[in-house]
């Protein structure tokens, strides 16, 4: 039982933000392939976006070895 709750804290908390990241990545490359000229301004909106979404699955990380 011990085992379950960090297990299930790193689970959950790497599928949403996988499944955001994904979500992220397929808007932003539809928008650039829609407006190549867009690029410059897409680009460095999707990294911060992807960043952050990635911030939440280390957060789940630190809270999964901690616990």
């Amino acid at each position: 039982m011990e085992a379950f709750v960090p297990g299930l804290t790193i689970a959950l908390g790497g599928i949403a933000p996988a499944v955001t990241i994904a979500i992220i990545g397929k808007q932003a490359l539809t928008a650039i392939g829609r407006n190549p000229e867009a690029s410059g301004k897409v680009m460095p909106a999707m990294l911060l976006g992807m960043a952050f979404a990635e911030a939440i699955a280390i957060y789940a990380l630190i809270i999964a070895f901690t616990s």
